[in-house]
């Protein structure tokens, strides 16, 4: 039998819905914390094939969920078009900045980047050998909008405002970044592809930033380039799209994009994206991630709220975000407990 998410991504309706979990590899888990402290720090966990594998497993193990995620990060293929990136304890990622079109020119070519990526891709064909037959095995990239803002911040800022303001400021400057984002994520998804990801996941984390013809020109067009340059290359590989905090953006995003998926976050609720979004097609969400902190009746309420909400469509369990390194394993657990209640 196919599996359960990939029966979702294709539009089937199932009496229960497929689960995992957006950073479910992390820190709220014991095991992953000491497989870290192994790795020495998070890059090195990022670049260790066989140790990102055992952390992409640890939840599976634990937890059973219907797919794994590869474990890497979003800001890797900066550093392979020739970023410098570090991360400094307690305060994130840092990485050179690009404010100008001779910083989008001194990039390496696209070419280039699988030097540096080539133990991600490593950690995939691990995961493709060893996980599951029931469980899929998830590929992902950061979208280029969301990239581009720690490249040319430096790190995470509160509003993006310093891409916002090369945008304004430069826009053929800012274009050119985005475009060079563009084709190096293509090239890396298909990578990850060929080494065994079944599906595909574009996280644009600061989308709900970009208003207007931005969020067209800037969320929307770049997702299209990548989904349509991968379905091309593989046909019937199956794209979720996670434009964080869209609002209205959110309507109609598949068919710009041609994703098979649009991810909601907990700024909607489930009802409003039952209506309006996932009328054309699978959704991913929605459980806001502080339920997996508090647990208790609140949580089973809230899962129970989003799975009805959902129930007439396609859709996959998830979070509205990541899980926070604060979260209970238990209630973890519980979540699970409560979305698959009922099933066969």
């Amino acid at each position: 039998m196919t599996k359960t998410i990939l029966r979702a991504l294709n539009g089937e309706v199932l009496p229960t819905p497929p689960i995992w979990m957006m950073r479910q590899a992390g820190r709220y888990l014991p095991e992953y914390r000491a497989t870290r402290a192994q790795a020495g720090d998070f890059l090195s966990l990022c670049y260790n094939p066989e140790l990102a594998a055992e952390v992409t497993l640890q939840p599976i193990r634990r937890y059973g969920f219907d797919a794994a995620i590869l474990f890497a990060d979003i800001l890797l293929l900066p550093q392979a078009l020739g970023a410098d990136l570090w991360f400094s304890t307690g305060e994130g990622p840092r990485l050179s900045t690009i404010t100008d079109m001779a910083g989008v020119q001194a990039l390496k070519p696209v070419g280039a980047i699988h030097d540096t990526l080539s133990p991600i891709y490593e950690t995939v064909r691990i995961l493709a050998r060893e996980l599951p037959g029931e469980t899929t095995l998830i590929g992902f990239a950061g979208a280029p909008w969301t990239v581009a803002t720690y490249m040319v911040a430096g790190r995470g800022t509160p509003d993006q405002a310093p891409a916002h303001l090369l945008k304004d400021t430069d826009r053929p400057a800012f274009q050119a970044l985005i475009d060079r984002i563009t084709e190096g994520t293509i090239e890396y998804l298909s990578m990850q592809v060929q080494a065994g990801a079944e599906v595909i996941k574009l996280f644009d984390s600061w989308a709900g930033s970009l208003k207007g013809q931005d969020f067209t020109d800037f969320a929307v067009k770049p997702a299209a380039t990548i989904i349509a340059a991968l379905k091309a290359r593989h046909p019937g590989l199956p794209i979720i799209a996670f434009p964080r905090e869209g609002g209205e953006g959110y309507i109609g995003f598949a068919r710009a994009t041609g994703a098979d998926c649009v991810a909601i976050d907990n700024s909607v609720t489930p009802e409003w994206a039952a209506e309006h979004v996932q009328v054309t097609g699978c959704v991913q969400g929605n459980l806001a991630p502080h339920h997996m902190v508090e647990g208790g009746p609140a949580l089973d309420d809230a899962a129970r709220r989003v799975v009805k909400a959902f129930g007439k469509g396609p859709h996959i369990f998830n979070l509205g975000h990541g899980i926070t390194p604060e979260a209970n394993p238990d209630n973890v657990q519980r979540m699970i407990d409560v979305v698959r209640e009922g099933a066969a």
